[in-house]
């Protein structure tokens, strides 16, 4: 009997496929879902029901927001939500529930990242915050999950493929030279350590390598090759300095960034991830997942910008306009905004000087300030952004667009 083939004695089972990846030769992964099973014996039954996603949205009012409980995914979340002015408030620390003051009838929930998506998945959650590569390995394609925002700037890394820097693999610096290797056979595949048991599978199909098995592990993954355990591993990288130590080498090309396999390989950010029939189904979930996208996209937009001020003489708004147009880095958002500065003089009230305001990146930050003060600018003020609002969110309008509402 094969290892993939278990033996349920006298306990009838119903199965329903939830997907496949298959090749013709030995790369096959299958995973049933179970929605009944009941096993019997002489003493005593157990059965296992699935619960509706729908009956577990209606049985609770308030909505349910997925966080990384631990490490420094949790930390660099946290945060994030404070950078948006969105606090979480924890009564305990060792609690695994807190609130946000700023958003009502929002209870937070801190899972393992896995744990959101299967829980979004199960109707437990609505909305969490979680990588891209755990969406995709968790959520498999499921359309229930919708990606709210998919670029909230941290998070930093990439899923690479490595191998060792020695023997057979010392000239081999590339995907397709590896797929070239004469030495993987259906008797003799090549062998990798993975987390990714839906990913892994998916990349090595689509670039070619059809004789693959992998050995599947959580956490570090680098002391594989030496240990003898596979040939190469497919893992989450930041740095490289961890694989570099162990004497391996990412694959030029087998960089999973750079795969057209799916969007999951494009790794450099945590997402904002919700379900479809939470959003259509729960009250208020909708509105307070506009009001958490508007807090992220303002806040993000404005970072690495700055609010310029400064006093200009002329003889109109009009003329002031002119000249701070006349300069490349002077354009602001929508152009400057130009209003009269005004002083007592000789017992009258006139303007001389024009407040003139421009938002500004920061990698001109400086020459903009030397080409205000070329043209007469004066008592040059310099602020950083909080937020930039949009008229209206362009994400809100795609979510809209996808909920087909």
């Amino acid at each position: 009997m094969s290892l993939l083939q278990p033996h349920f004695r006298q306990c009838p089972t119903a199965f329903t496929p939830a997907f496949s990846i298959s090749s013709n030769h030995s790369l096959y992964v299958s995973v049933s879902k179970c929605s009944f099973i009941s096993c019997c014996s002489s003493q005593s039954q157990t059965a296992v029901v699935d619960v509706p996603i729908d009956s577990k949205i209606a049985e609770r009012d308030e909505i349910r927001f997925g966080l990384p409980s631990k490490g420094r995914m949790a930390a660099d979340t946290l945060d994030l939500l404070k950078d948006f002015q969105l606090s979480v408030k924890q009564v305990n620390p060792r609690q695994y529930v807190a609130q946000i003051p700023q958003l009502s009838n929002v209870e937070v929930w801190f899972q393992r990242p896995k744990d959101i998506v299967r829980k979004l998945l199960s109707g437990d959650l609505d909305l969490g915050i979680v990588g891209l590569d755990t969406v995709t390995e968790y959520g498999q394609g499921n359309e229930d999950l919708i990606i709210v925002h998919d670029a909230l700037e941290y998070g930093d890394c990439r899923l690479s493929l490595a191998i060792p820097k020695y023997g057979i693999f010392e000239n081999i610096n590339s995907l397709q030279e590896l797929s070239r290797m004469p030495q993987w056979t259906i008797e003799k595949p090549l062998r990798v350590a993975t987390g990714f048991t839906y990913l892994g599978p998916k990349f090595m199909k689509e670039n070619g390598l059809r004789h693959v098995t992998f050995s599947t592990a959580d956490g570090t993954l680098e002391a594989a090759p030496a240990m003898g355990i596979a040939y190469a591993i497919l893992d989450l990288v930041s740095s490289g300095t961890t694989l570099k130590e162990n004497n391996l080498k990412e694959i030029e090309g087998g960089v999973v960034l750079e795969s057209q396999v799916t969007r999951a390989f494009t790794l450099p950010d945590f997402i904002l991830v919700a379900s479809r029939k939470a959003l259509i189904q729960r009250k208020g979930a909708l509105d307070t997942t506009h009001e958490i996208l508007e807090r992220f996209e303002a806040h993000l937009r404005a970072l690495g910008q700055f609010t310029v001020t400064a006093n200009m003489r002329g003889g109109s708004a009009e003329e002031v306009a002119e000249r701070v147009l006349s300069q490349p880095s002077l354009a602001g958002l929508q152009g400057p905004t130009v209003c009269p500065v005004f002083c007592k003089r000789d017992g009258k009230v006139a303007a001389d000087y024009y407040a003139m305001v421009i938002c500004v990146p920061k990698k001109a930050l400086f020459k903009s300030v030397q080409q205000l003060r070329a043209i007469g600018g004066s008592g040059v003020l310099i602020s950083p952004l909080t937020y930039i609002f949009d008229e209206e969110t362009p994400r809100w309008r795609e979510l809209l667009s996808k909920l087909d509402v």
